[in-house]
């Protein structure tokens, strides 16, 4: 039997005075609260690409993003994930997503900061940049929420195809309120949008879809009777979804419920039980006698929502910069409270060489994501050479920041040791999300192909793209000899080597990025290592001669 003298540290043999069992140290303080806009390459890619009069509010933002409230909306989100609920209690069909007050509170801040539809009732040059580097910062509490924020924005120009939906329904797309439940669009302050694309015999393939649409006795509405595969968000208000009309793969406005205030059929079978992006529901919507309203020309039903594939596309290489520099962020933060043989990790040489290695990939996926929203920025205000090179390094940056996610995810989490891998810290959720990115709209594959695509089609394309490295011609020796490859490459450009091609494309865009913009330690570590081939293939395996010090408080200036 135990007694209590055993228990007490008061004459208990081999133990000091005043030690319990259960003394906390060598553990990190909580991050939060932390300022997530607190990033030299973000703030200074805003105001490179015309958004610097947004500076204070995504400051602002950031500040909401890293405080303990938001941090705990996000975890509480995915914790807590959204249930169907298929019929009502009188057994009427009702198909209604139920999710948790955090999802809503982080959705109410993405809507009302202008996260969603907002820049396309924004006038002022910059405006698409500065909602994509408020996606970078407020990302930091949860990526789930921002799918129905993302497909929104990208709904609005494809919605113009159809001058008269769009007069309809673009004021509230482009609101600012977040009005949730299922009512009349037209009643509501403010409306979400969503897409249904693929279905389950043709994935990608979406020439492939089933689904028929048939022309009604009123011009430009459709009945549609099929099945679709993966339609996210399916609380939205509205969808555009792909269908077979007489005249060819068509697109269509799908509305919840309809003008008479009847709901429309929208029979969710399941919703897909995800690896992660756990707090966003993803379901299987069936139609049956589903009306629609015909968006742009029967049988042009890819042009028209290819618009909407840009857009996010766009925002899939922002969430993975977003995830990027969030591990990054608790990765350091871990580090520098946590000590093992005699000194923090965070001054440990070889975890120097990780982080910087880390702060690197960072740096140049944020630089490559403003970029990409300046080019669409400029793009949408008739700029025809920057629409060309938007249509060639989009695909490009999708290929690649995304690809790069996972394994950079993982070694943030390995800097956590065995405490990143416990589901309080954060980092599995993490983890779990960054294969996410490289998958939808387009796996590595299509985007890599479409790559081909556009060079093959748009001779602008390959014009724009080598007039943008030129602009760092003569910086760096390493990078140019990198460009001169890809030009010899571009040459025997064929499927089988199509990812190496983009490969290369993506690190000479970052390496130009950085060479004209960043400070000189950060190029030259990116040049020496991604084009000089002075690295390994792991993380953390940056050449003696890097600066890692420069880089690491370019990144992270809070370290001392």
């Amino acid at each position: 039997m135990t007694t209590r003298a055993q228990h007490s540290d008061e004459g208990s043999a081999g133990r000091p005075a005043g030690h319990t069992t259960h003394d906390v140290t060598n553990q990190p303080p909580p991050l939060a609260p932390y300022d997530a806009s607190a990033d030299a390459a973000l703030l200074e890619g805003v105001r490179r690409e015309g958004a610097g009069w947004a500076e204070e509010s995504l400051r602002r933002l950031g500040r909401r993003a890293g405080s303990a409230e938001a941090q705990e909306w996000g975890e509480l989100a995915n914790r807590h994930e959204p249930e169907l609920r298929t019929h009502d209690r009188y057994g009427n069909r009702v198909d209604e997503v139920d999710h948790h007050p955090s999802w809503h509170r982080l959705m109410r801040v993405a809507v009302g900061e202008g996260l969603a539809g907002a820049p396309w009732a924004d006038g002022r040059p910059g405006a698409h940049v500065a909602r994509t580097a408020g996606g970078l910062v407020w990302g930091h509490t949860e990526a789930g929420h921002g799918c129905p924020v993302s497909m929104t924005y990208a709904a609005v120009p494809a919605l113009r195809r159809q001058p008269d939906l769009a007069k309809l329904y673009e004021p509230l797309l482009t609101a600012r309120e977040y009005d949730p439940g299922l009512r009349v669009p037209t009643e509501k302050r403010g409306l979400l949008a969503g897409m249904g694309m693929t279905e389950k015999q043709g994935g990608s393939d979406v020439r492939a879809n089933t689904t028929a649409a048939a022309p009604t006795s009123e011009p430009g509405v459709y009945t549609l009777r099929g099945h679709k595969w993966f339609t996210s968000a399916p609380m939205s208000d509205l969808f555009l979804v792909l269908a077979q009309a007489p005249g060819g793969l068509s697109c269509f406005l799908v509305p919840r419920v309809l003008p008479d205030g009847g709901r429309n059929t929208f029979r969710i079978q399941r919703l897909k039980d995800k690896l992660g992006n756990r707090s966003n529901a993803s379901s299987e919507p069936e139609f049956d006698g589903t009306v629609a309203w015909l968006v742009g020309p029967e049988g042009e039903g890819v042009r028209t929502i290819i618009e909407m594939v840009n857009c996010t596309r766009l925002d899939c290489v922002m969430s993975s910069a977003t995830l990027m520099r969030k591990t990054l962020v608790e990765a350091s933060h871990h580090t520098r409270h946590r000590s093992a043989f005699g000194a923090r990790l965070a001054d440990q040489p070889l975890m120097r060489n990780v982080l910087a290695d880390l702060a690197l990939e960072s740096e140049a996926a944020t630089a490559l994501t403003l970029r990409l929203a300046g080019a669409a920025d400029r793009a949408v205000r008739g700029d025809a050479g920057e629409a060309a090179f938007r249509r060639i390094a989009t695909a490009v940056g999708k290929y690649w920041v995304t690809k790069r996610g996972p394994a950079f995810t993982a070694e943030a989490l390995e800097c956590l040791g065995g405490n990143g891998y416990v589901e309080e810290s954060g980092m599995p959720r993490h983890y779990r999300e960054a294969p996410l990115l490289s998958i939808w709209e387009g796996s590595g594959n299509v985007n890599a192909l479409d790559v081909l695509r556009a060079l093959d089609r748009s001779p602008a394309t390959r014009h724009a793209l080598f007039a943008e490295l030129a602009r760092a011609r003569g910086a760096d020796a390493r990078l140019d000899a990198a460009v001169a490859r890809l030009e010899s490459d571009l040459s025997g450009a064929s499927e089988t080597g199509a990812r190496r091609l983009v490969e290369l494309m993506a690190l000479v865009l970052q390496g130009s990025l950085l060479v004209r913009h960043a400070p000189p330690a950060v190029a030259d570590a990116f040049c020496a290592s991604r084009l000089g081939g002075e690295r390994g293939y792991a993380f953390g395996t940056l050449p003696d001669g890097a600066d890692l010090g420069a880089v690491l408080a370019r990144a992270l200036p809070d370290e001392d």
